[in-house]
């Protein structure tokens, strides 16, 4: 068969059936096109990518082969999105609906998935009422994301957008304080949390980006002990989080 669908982080590989999952509506985290196709159908699914929004990747063919399994992909695969995206509106109405001050987490370019699922789950178990992430530079929600999460990701609101730094400038007009976890900052237990908070938490290995940092209102760190000078992100998070979870419980 020329088109296939792999159940492997719902992997849909083949140039009809990328055509038809992009048709379907339902949510993609990018297109993957081998590098030098641009004929054809391959024309057809980038138009209908830039037509929609959707990521396109170029990769070399033989890391495509890899990736498929050395199926017949005729230059193209797809990754679906394993959860529905919400929108940043709809993480701060339901905040509202639960009469609370909103608490909002954003990842600026967490690339591991298991780390974005691992900042989900502790997000939901602390009553955070959304995660946001940016539509590139960071992992989407996969079924790597989905699995680590370990049903979280049903239950929480995830909102992708395009620019990260407007959307931290839109949160801070209503009134919503941001918070950066990086180094060099105040202690985190020593940090006023109450009102209106948005918690960034940086790369694996970069942590915020300096725009990022930049727009943010606080930066907060964690005290090392120890010899290492940085902790996992989804630990740096999930520390910094109960934190303000116990201080709304307060």
């Amino acid at each position: 068969m020329s088109d296939k669908r792999y159940d492997n982080d719902s992997l849909v590989i083949g140039r009809n059936a990328v055509i038809e999952l992009i048709k379907s509506g339902r949510e993609i985290e990018n297109v993957l096109i081998a590098k030098g196709e641009r004929e054809g159908s391959v024309n057809r699914i980038v138009a209908l990518c830039k037509e929609k929004g959707i990521v396109i990747k170029t990769t070399d063919k033989k890391k495509l082969d890899a990736i498929t399994n050395g199926a017949n992909h005729q230059g193209v695969a797809a990754n679906a999105s394993a959860h529905e995206y919400s929108s940043v509106e709809n993480i701060l109405a339901y905040a509202e609906e639960k009469d609370e001050k909103p608490f909002i987490i954003i990842c600026d370019e967490i690339e591991d998935p298991h780390n974005l699922g691992a900042i989900i789950r502790t997000a939901e178990a602390c009553g955070v009422h959304g995660v946001i992430i940016p539509k590139r530079r960071g992992a989407g929600l996969n079924f790597t994301v989905a699995k680590t999460s370990c049903g979280a990701l049903e239950y929480m609101r995830v909102a992708r957008v395009s620019n990260l730094a407007d959307t931290i400038e839109k949160l801070k007009k209503k009134n919503i304080w941001v918070y950066a976890a990086d180094m060099d900052g105040q202690r985190w237990d020593k940090t006023d949390f109450s009102g209106g908070a948005a918690l960034v938490v940086g790369s694996e290995g970069k942590g915020v980006g300096r725009l990022i940092k930049e727009k943010c209102d606080v930066t907060v760190s964690l005290p090392m002990l120890g010899r290492v000078n940085s902790l996992n992100a989804s630990v740096a998070a999930g520390i910094i989080m109960y934190e303000i979870a116990r201080q709304r419980l307060d």
